[in-house]
């Protein structure tokens, strides 16, 4: 079958009425999460297959690993999903008018849901349960780095589609060949929504060439700034995590940035970081504050490229600022608006950065590697969007509906 009729497929499936209801749904969705756990075997040899052709060395392969742990917290983001209310059918506001007719406003799903993503096999099953929940088809377009786990993973969801007698084309995996981006991305009138999942150049590449409205699942390039009034301990502990809990990951810290007045305290907030192997490009002042206090093998001077990158790795940028301004300005610069975080014990320091600082997520002397649906109540995630309309930060599943306006009457006509 070609793409464009596996399009058409999933198209008929979105429009079919014979959608299960809530119930139905949260019952597909634990015998989803059952059914991966029985049929893990089968989904960790497929991913083996995949990381057999990646090095470990590669950013992308802890993102592409599966684990018995990992599949169990998969699972459980579906549950977790499955049991949360739907947001399909809300009405969000209702108004009569002066002549007797209501206007209501009212949740409905997107429809066909098309996503575009790397090495990161979760978002198969995260996709799926937050797609089915808020009432959408999904059409999955994965990286080629993956393509044995996402098979073996939509394999399961089909199973158990079919065991209710439901058209699997409610989840579709397309190929893995660029034809088959062109062609999704050129689906007018079909897709009702892109959403990209992946690096920046992933992103840009779907923003400039979709001829469907895209919603962008930023990559992050997330600050954290020590401010003068910081704690140390604080500080060092939610550097660390933020830095080396998962390197791979969108929330991962790649720049710190320190007040001045705080250099002293830098080796402190650092020390832990020597343990992972951490290599610190540090400005000048926070060279020479760390120089021999921190390993010489993993101290290294800052340039200016140092700057606004996502490492994806054990790397981190130090940047020295003489004043809050300063940190803001250097935020606004090179940040990506993902997450950014301030460590301080000022409430009006703090009150300022939240104030001023433009990001989809911002944090107060707590660590970003909790920019994440499952860890903001949401259940799962279809990625973090750092753009403004229509959803930011966390999207989940009220950020995969939209609304119409139903209007009732009793014979109005307008004059």
């Amino acid at each position: 079958m070609n793409v464009h009729d596996m399009l058409s497929k999933a198209l008929a499936a979105s429009r079919s009425p014979l959608k299960p209801d809530d119930e139905t749904v949260g019952r597909i969705l634990l015998d989803t999460a059952d059914a991966l756990l029985k049929n893990q075997a089968a989904v960790l040899d497929a991913n083996a297959s995949d990381l057999s052709r990646m090095s470990p060395d590669n950013p992308k392969y802890d993102r592409l690993k599966l684990t018995e742990e990992r599949l169990a917290g998969i699972a459980g983001d579906m549950r977790t999903v499955a049991n949360l209310e739907s947001p399909v059918g809300k009405i969000l506001s209702s108004t009569v008018r002066p002549n007797g007719m209501t206007v209501s406003k009212l949740s409905v799903p997107f429809g066909l849901v098309g996503i575009i993503y790397e090495a990161r096999p979760n978002v198969t099953f995260d996709v799926f349960s937050l797609c089915l929940k808020s009432g959408n088809v999904c059409v999955l377009k994965g990286g080629s780095d993956a393509e044995f786990s996402n098979i073996a993973l939509v394999d399961v969801i089909h199973e158990v589609l079919k065991s209710y007698r439901l058209d699997t084309a409610a989840c579709t995996l397309l190929p893995v060949d660029r034809e088959s981006t062109h062609v999704l991305l050129n689906s007018v009138g079909i897709v009702d929504l892109i959403i990209p999942r992946g690096s920046s150049s992933l992103i840009d590449f779907v923003r400039k060439n979709s001829r469907i409205p895209v919603i962008e699942t930023g990559a992050g390039i997330c600050h954290t700034y020590f401010d003068r009034d910081g704690d140390r301990e604080k500080g060092c502990e939610i550097v660390y995590n933020a830095k080396t809990r998962r390197v791979s990951v969108c929330n991962a810290l790649d720049c710190l940035i320190i007040h001045a007045d705080r250099l002293d305290d830098l080796p402190f907030i650092c020390r832990k970081l020597k343990d992972r192997q951490v290599i610190v490009y540090a400005d000048s002042r926070a060279y020479d504050s760390l120089s021999g206090q921190y390993p010489d093998t993993l101290l290294r001077h800052a340039a200016e490229d140092s700057y606004g990158v996502e490492f994806l790795d054990y790397k981190m940028s130090i940047r020295t600022v003489s004043s809050f301004d300063e940190a803001i300005e250097h935020i606004a610069r090179y940040s990506s608006r993902h997450s950014e975080c301030i460590v301080s014990e000022s409430a009006e320091t703090v009150r300022r950065f939240v104030q001023l600082v433009d990001a989809a997520c911002v944090y107060s002397n707590v660590s970003t590697a909790f920019t994440d649906g499952a860890q903001f109540g949401f259940g799962a995630e279809i990625g973090i969007s750092t753009q403004k309309l229509h959803a930011r930060g966390p999207m989940a599943l009220n950020e995969l509906t939209t609304y119409k306006y139903v209007v009732e009457g009793n014979g109005q006509v307008r004059v």
